[in-house]
């Protein structure tokens, strides 16, 4: 219920008229959310109730550790998870691109 009201929130910002980049940044942030969504949901009608099961580790997570010692890392921080593979999440700029729709396929 929280992740659709933050989605609306979003929306109703997009309708305000904002700046083209602020509007660019919202319509690739919505297009996240709504994928984010669809992936929840089809994880509750499919019963996943387990961290462990396949559907949940498949995706790609992002972590806090405050472990002081991390592996690559050295120090507390962020951490990507998916399957058994984990590393430090290194911050990095991928652009501010309109993204137009994630479907299972392009998410692999």
């Amino acid at each position: 219920q929280k992740m659709l009201l933050q989605l609306q929130d979003l929306v109703d910002i997009v309708r305000s008229n904002p700046s083209y980049l602020i509007a660019l940044t919202l319509g690739a942030l919505m297009v996240i959310d709504v994928h984010a969504r669809d992936v929840t949901l089809k994880m509750c009608e499919d019963g996943v109730s387990s961290p462990k099961e396949f559907s949940w580790v498949s995706q790609l997570r992002y972590y806090w550790e405050d472990q002081e010692d991390l592996p690559g890392l050295g120090s507390p921080g962020f951490i990507v998870r998916q399957i058994q593979a984990s590393f430090p999440y290194g911050m990095e700029y991928l652009g501010n691109t309109p993204r137009l729709v994630i479907t299972p396929l392009t998410d692999r």
